[in-house]
């Protein structure tokens, strides 16, 4: 689950990790007052769940009232558009009136789970206010990563070892690696998924303060967290994802027109491969998980559905956990439900495939079985081919 960076640097004051004086603003005379008690100069900053904003437009520095007043009034409702917002944009109906740093240096730190390990790693550069995607792809010397290990945690030498890497010495060295130390802290309390401060500011007093903070939650933790999940802004998640939540659906729109129904994350990742390696466009990322049932299915077509772009449906569906004879009956029961009108190809694997296989034809319905993945990418391809 993603927040606001505004949320994200309240947490931070929670565990300590220094942040500008700042709060969120909804309309323009809010965000003046704001500006007033902070004093001038402020940064005006967008607040949408997205990188660049800068860049789009939504970060602008107010030296007095009428400043203020114009930014907020120019952030506040836009359709800001940024590298990772896509064409359309993001609608901002919040933003963050913040005072102005003197900024000596800018870094990066941030903290994410390796995966190939199986350890967290925290990780610095010295290319603070770059995407750290592209100091990685042309300067990935510039990135020091330390590993840790679960059994003793994040060490205080680690973090000094960090901030020597950033070539910072004196005090600003001290209060960069209570910083870091502080940092983990927070990924590890709150269950994060990512911590990432960017630009990390050396001011020019010295003081070590993040100027920029994102916090992403792991969704299966926030139970753990009901604080957390408050924080959450549906206005920035698209509606069928949303939907999908409901369901415990893991779904992600794309921008292609081949819908995917499949049981597992890896074979839903496999299949959008195959599509697009048969000369197709998946048009989503859609998990049905192993408990797939009527009423699963019935709600993955409905979300796929909702984008007008699908021009067919691919069910990928490995009988493991759940049997290919149960989600057969579903996916009859869902397209009677749900009357879909475009192709549908259908491919069962594993446990009562064969029994699924004659349901499937004796159903009356327009179905195309595929005889393996190849073949079932190659024709939902064909279909949506014929369908645009």
């Amino acid at each position: 689950m993603k927040i606001h960076e505004y949320q994200a640097k309240e947490i931070c004051r929670q565990f300590g990790v220094t942040v500008p004086r700042g709060r969120p603003a909804f309309t323009v005379e809010e965000a003046v007052s704001i500006a007033e008690e902070i004093g001038y100069p402020v940064v005006v900053k967008a607040q949408i769940h997205a990188g660049g904003r800068g860049k789009g437009g939504g970060v602008k520095l107010a030296r007095n009232r009428d400043e203020a007043k114009q930014y907020a009034w120019q952030i506040l409702g836009m359709q800001l558009i940024t590298h990772q917002t896509g064409p359309q944009g993001k609608k901002v109906q919040r933003i963050l009136i913040e005072e102005a740093a003197s900024i000596a240096k800018e870094y990066y730190a941030g903290i994410v789970l390796d995966r190939e390990r199986g350890r967290n790693v925290v990780m610095v550069s010295t290319e603070g206010g770059m995407e750290i995607e592209q100091v990685a792809a042309t300067a990935p010397e510039k990135i020091v990563k330390i590993w840790v290990d679960p059994a003793v945690g994040f060490r205080p030498f680690q973090a000094r070892q960090l901030a020597y890497q950033l070539g910072l010495s004196g005090d600003s060295h001290k209060q960069a690696t209570q910083f870091l130390l502080k940092l983990y802290d927070l990924y590890i309390n709150s269950d994060a998924s990512l911590v990432e401060i960017n630009p990390l500011a050396q001011l020019g007093d010295g003081k070590i303060v993040a100027l920029d903070a994102k916090i992403n939650f792991d969704d299966n933790a926030l139970d753990r967290h009901p604080y957390y999940a408050e924080l959450r802004d549906l206005t920035e998640e698209e509606p069928a994802e949303i939907e999908a939540s409901k369901y415990n659906l893991n779904y992600v729109k794309l921008d292609g027109n081949v819908g995917c129904m499949v049981n597992g994350a890896g074979l839903a990742m496999g299949t959008m491969d195959i599509i697009k390696y048969c000369g197709g466009e998946p048009a989503n990322f859609l998990d049905v998980g192993g408990g797939a049932n009527k009423d699963t299915v019935a709600a993955g077509f409905k979300i796929i559905l909702s984008d007008p772009h699908v021009k067919a449906i691919l069910i990928n569906i490995f009988g493991g956990i759940v049997r290919c004879d149960r989600v057969a009956s579903g996916v009859i029961e869902a397209v009677h439900a749900e009357k879909v009108q475009v192709p549908i190809v259908i491919r069962l694997e594993g446990t009562n495939s064969k029994e699924a296989g004659v349901m499937l034809a004796e159903s009356g319905l327009n179905f195309t079985v595929a005889k393996d993945l190849k073949d079932a990418a190659e024709k939902v391809v064909s279909a949506a081919k014929a369908a645009a």
